[in-house]
């Protein structure tokens, strides 16, 4: 549950892996770019960013056993014995049959021809400043009502900022979500060796509500939130219990939108654990319009594509729509995306309420002049909460 940050120069380490549906050995490779605070890739060049080899095979994996969907885990750890970083910043890692040359498409970049089957992304972090954040109900657009507000200060008592409002990038996200991040945020306050930002109306986020929760662990009996676990050859089918609109704050321990791959059974949940095929269901009484419904969370990345769409059922009255995944623990919410492209999408069928319990992530770039990338300088996570 932790964020994907390894200190600089330390034993920390980020694990990437991932599942291929197929028994047959795949080379499938490495390829690893160190990236802006945007995620377009630096300027610098491997050399300068890394220590040892890319485009590497991944020499761990392991078939399935026992499952009904046949797939290899493969895992690799960075940095490793033979990849050490030297910088810090963002990191992406592109994954890639070194033995597939078809060709890419905008859906399925390539690397040299190959196309890239997954990407990862981890951040590398050289603690060169503290920050100590807050978040609060009292805002300035409303109070105790549907909004949070984040305030942070950055002390920087022995590193020289020289320019702040030029030189540093404060990112700020609301439970990882791409479309929930602020960027290109401005100090209220510059004071020696401190950076204050309050009262900032790019620091106040929707509240929402908790994320809606499901379990699969076990394939022979249904969990939380789970009406019935079917098996029609040659897959299970988890269909969830049907969800409604929500118009008060409804209190949940959830995991903040992420996952957790689960088998109450297995030795080893990485090759034990099943794919099945989640049944989502949203009751309302008519489609919705200038716009798509898409059910969300860290399993989807937050990508609204054509795989976690909502399709409307006329008979039924409502929104349906099926996700392959591993058995497990998951959040999700349903987002509707508007079709103008101004305005964000939103949960809008869950409410906003500034009782719900959300994390934010602050991470603070650095990039000095005449330097050619952005040092990640800091990395601080805080929550809100009524406590």
């Amino acid at each position: 549950m932790q964020q994907p940050v390894v200190v600089l120069d330390s034993d920390d380490y980020v694990t990437v892996s991932f599942d291929y549906f197929s028994h047959e050995y795949h080379r499938l490779c490495f390829h690893l770019v160190h990236c802006n605070s945007d995620g377009s890739p630096s300027d610098l060049m491997q050399s300068e960013y890394m220590e040892g080899f890319n485009d590497q095979p991944i020499e761990y994996y392991l078939n399935s056993l026992n499952t009904t969907f046949l797939y290899t885990h493969y895992a690799i750890d960075f940095p490793n014995d033979n990849v050490s970083l030297k910088v810090s910043g963002n990191y992406r890692v592109l994954i890639y049959d070194e033995e597939s040359s078809a060709v890419s498409s905008d859906e399925q970049p390539d690397y040299k021809g190959h196309p890239v089957l997954a990407e990862a992304c981890f951040q590398v972090l050289e603690p060169l400043v503290t920050v100590s954040a807050s978040v609060t109900s009292n805002t300035d657009v409303d109070t105790y009502a549907s909004h949070q507000q984040v305030s942070f200060r950055i002390a920087h008592p022995d590193y020289a900022i020289e320019r702040p409002g030029q030189e540093l990038k404060v990112i700020v996200s609301q439970n990882n979500r791409p479309d929930m991040t602020v960027t290109d945020i401005q100090p209220t306050y510059i004071r020696p060796g401190m950076l204050e930002y309050e009262h900032n109306k790019n620091l106040i986020f929707h509240g929402n509500n908790e994320f809606r929760r499901f379990e699969v662990i076990n394939m022979h009996y249904g969990s939380q939130n789970v009406d019935k676990i079917d098996f029609y050859e040659p897959y299970y089918h988890a269909v969830l219990m049907p969800d409604a609109q929500r118009r008060a704050y409804s209190f949940d321990a959830d995991h903040n939108g992420r996952f957790l791959v689960r088998y109450n059974l297995a030795e080893d949940v990485d090759t034990e654990a099943d794919y099945f095929f989640a049944h989502f269901t949203l009751g309302l009484p008519y489609p919705l319009e200038d716009g798509t419904l898409y059910v969300a969370g860290c399993f989807s990345n937050y990508s609204y594509s054509d795989n976690y769409r909502m399709l409307y059922n006329p008979a039924t009255h409502t929104y349906e729509c099926v996700v392959l995944l591993k058995m497990g623990a998951y959040d999700y919410q349903y987002v509707f995306v508007p079709d103008q492209p101004a305005k964000k999408p939103e949960a809008v069928f869950d409410g906003s309420f500034y009782e719900t319990e959300n994390e934010y992530v602050i991470s603070v770039y650095h990039r000095p002049f005449g330097s050619r990338y952005d040092k990640l300088i800091a990395v601080e996570t805080v929550h809100y909460s009524q406590e």
